[in-house]
């Protein structure tokens, strides 16, 4: 063991980590350590050769040793390996080369070795998962096709163990033209139209469909529609029927239904048809169509995403009995989740049996989340932050700080390796009990690691610290360019938390920059429309230009949107030609409008950003405001005159 290991405690204590300006304070082996990052990603074998002595004893060694094991792992010794792993044990780095290891093992076949190792793996890979049953395919084990249906049926693509184990069980007949087609329709759901050409390669010669044929009808699905040239004896062609009215469905579910309806559909088998109208209520649900209810028709069992949004299109219609109905069939795991528990209530008290909602709305009430404070408040309990745990005591920090995977994630967060640092991190404090996580997050907080310190006080379970949960770190520059908008202090920093966790630094990987994640070209724009001078993308990460850059567009867009929080947020984070259309032609509840966001991503920001502004207001001590009230009700777009509706553009999920 390497005396960095001895010296984590006093690092971890001592230094913070600059928010900015972090590059212009590196000692010469942080440098080093940088160069040999980039070494490793750049391929550099014998640079990182030539770096390594520089960093002996540095708290990152463990780093360097593992970029040099890993260009080696396709010839290095078991020894090597088992050494390092030996040395590391329990560690996220131990867990990554482990499973670098395993894909090598299996790549190669060399299943003793693989099979003695892969029970020590603690995560979960779907490569490794695959060379796992491969090895027991090897073995004769039979029960290795149903085990892989989940990771054959996934909407992505096949890693290379993943492939290799497809064609072995194809090659013995035990994954047929059936489980093909199932799994090109899936793929064409979810819009991966290249894995779906590919997966052509698994059916018999002749049974598949034409290459031509499918790329003339991923470019123009609804041309291929009005005049298909198929004979729908042969399963190619029904499913590239299949194919092309799922593709038209994604921008056009009306029409693709129309197709479907006006005779094609005929000629197919009741398990087609069942599919198809299935697929056309999925999609126009998401469209927030009301004839999506009707589609989904009497088809019997769904999946709970189904039963979901079967859920959520009667909703937005005040179909309260097909709402309750849709919770009832679901799974016994998604009917208890806070999301349905809180929905089946609203349907019970909308249908006149208040008791039983009442019951519904105690069982989420005191959870902190949006739909326990939904809950909560049905039932005229307002919010209360819980008392604040003790807080930790200058051991108990230290004994946290004393842990290895927690010292050398502050060290990476240091040197900006923010996701080698959270990966260190979130792996330390699984686990950990109460005092220990409030110990981390005070850790966390006195190294200006905003995010892992809010993220780990969420962790708690019954000992808590909501001024942490909610830092409002940069708060004075939010809070002052929030008032010259006239925006409230605590929508603005539950955006920030939700955006960036308060990292100057954050970047996503479409672009957006800083506390507010301001993307470039709405950066430029506001700007201009500020006739901002010296203005530079450079400066994306400073406080004071991207809060200033990031509430102007705030209140921008919620201008746009009648003044409405819930249609701003979701602006904010999806765009405004989005919002405008999901708020569709009638008054919607705001709890509504959040629940039936098609977009995922989106549908948790805008509840999470509501939830965050709530408990700030709290925690600030301002004027309270219940949730719901907030939440109001979101009113029709307007439509220019003589206008019946607009076409809804693709949803991409």
């Amino acid at each position: 063991m390497t005396r960095a290991w001895h010296q984590v405690a006093t690092a971890a204590v001592l230094f913070a980590v600059p928010a900015l300006g972090y590059a212009a304070k590196l000692d010469p082996q942080d440098a080093a350590l940088l160069a040999a990052r980039d070494a490793f990603e750049g391929n550099h074998r014998a640079k990182l050769g030539t770096l390594a002595p520089k960093l002996k004893d540095h708290l990152l060694e463990p780093y360097v040793e593992y970029w040099q094991l890993f260009f080696k792992l396709p010839g290095a010794s078991t020894q090597d390996v088992r050494d390092f792993l030996s040395r590391y044990a329990g560690t996220a780095l131990a867990e990554q080369l482990r499973t670098d290891w395993l894909k090598v093992l299996g790549r190669s076949g060399r299943w003793e070795l693989f099979q003695a190792e892969y029970p020590a793996l603690s995560g979960d890979d779907p490569e490794v998962t695959c060379y796992m049953l491969l090895a027991r395919w090897k073995r004769e084990d039979a029960s290795v096709p149903g085990d892989f249906r989940p990771l054959w049926n996934a909407p992505r693509e096949l890693p290379e163990g993943c492939l290799a184990l497809a064609r072995a069980i194809v090659k013995a007949g035990q994954l047929g033209s059936r489980e093909v087609w199932g799994r090109f329709r899936v793929l064409v759901d979810a819009g991966l139209m290249g894995a779906a050409k590919r997966s052509m390669e698994f059916l018999p010669r002749g049974e598949a469909i034409d290459a031509k044929r499918l790329s003339a009808v991923i470019r123009a699905p609804v041309k291929f529609l009005r005049n298909p040239q198929v004979d729908l004896a042969k399963a190619a062609d029904r499913e590239l029927v299949i194919a092309a009215l799922t593709l038209a469905a994604d921008a056009e579910p009306r029409a693709a239904a129309g197709f479907w309806s006006g005779g094609l559909s005929d000629a197919f088998p009741v398990e087609d048809r069942r599919y198809v109208w299935l697929m056309l209520a999925m999609n126009g649900a998401l469209r927030h169509m009301p004839e999506a209810l009707d589609w989904f028709g009497e088809v019997g069992a769904l999946t709970d995403e189904q039963l979901g949004w079967r859920a959520r299109i009667a909703m937005r219609t005040d179909r309260w009995v097909e709402v309750r109905s849709s919770i009832e069939r679901m799974s016994p795991l998604a009917k208890n989740d806070p999301v349905w528990i809180y929905w089946y209530g609203r349907a019970e008290r909308e249908l006149g049996s208040p008791l039983e909602a009442q019951g519904y709305f105690e069982r989420i009430a005191g959870e902190h989340n949006f739909y326990g404070r939904l809950a909560a408040e049905e039932l005229g309990v307002s919010l209360r932050i819980p008392a604040r745990a003790p807080l930790p005591t200058e051991s108990e920090i230290a004994e946290v700080a004393a842990i290895p995977g927690l010292a050398r994630a502050l060290a990476l967060y240091r040197l900006d390796m923010r996701t080698e640092a959270t990966r260190e991190w979130l792996w330390a404090v699984r686990g950990m009990d109460d005092r220990k996580l409030l110990a981390a997050a005070e850790l966390a907080r006195r190294n200006e690691a905003w995010d892992r310190a809010i993220g780990t006080a969420d962790r708690t379970i019954l000992a808590h610290n909501f001024s942490v949960r909610y830092l409002a770190p940069y708060r004075e520059v939010l809070a002052e360019n929030g008032r010259s908008r006239d925006l409230e202090e605590s929508w603005v920093l539950g955006v920030v938390r939700q955006e960036s966790r308060f990292i100057t630094g954050a970047k996503s990987s479409a672009g957006a920059t800083g506390l507010m994640q301001v993307m470039r070209p709405t950066a430029k724009w506001v700007a201009q429309r500020m006739r901002m001078k010296n203005f530079s993308w450079t400066r994306l990460h400073e406080p004071d230009l991207n809060a200033a850059l990031g509430t102007y567009y705030l209140r921008h867009v919620l201008d746009q949107f009648d003044g409405s929080p819930v249609l701003a947020a979701a602006a904010y984070n999806a765009g405004p030609s989005r919002a405008r259309l999901w708020r569709g032609t009638a008054p919607v509840e705001g709890a509504i409008f959040a629940e039936t966001i098609p977009f995922v991503e989106t549908r948790d920001y805008v509840k999470k950003v509501m939830t965050n502004t709530v408990y700030y207001a709290a925690v600030l001590g301002t004027e309270p405001t219940p949730l719901k009230t907030r939440l109001g009700m979101v009113l029709p777009r307007r439509l220019p005159e003589g206008v019946a509706a607009i076409q809804y553009e693709p949803v991409v999920q």
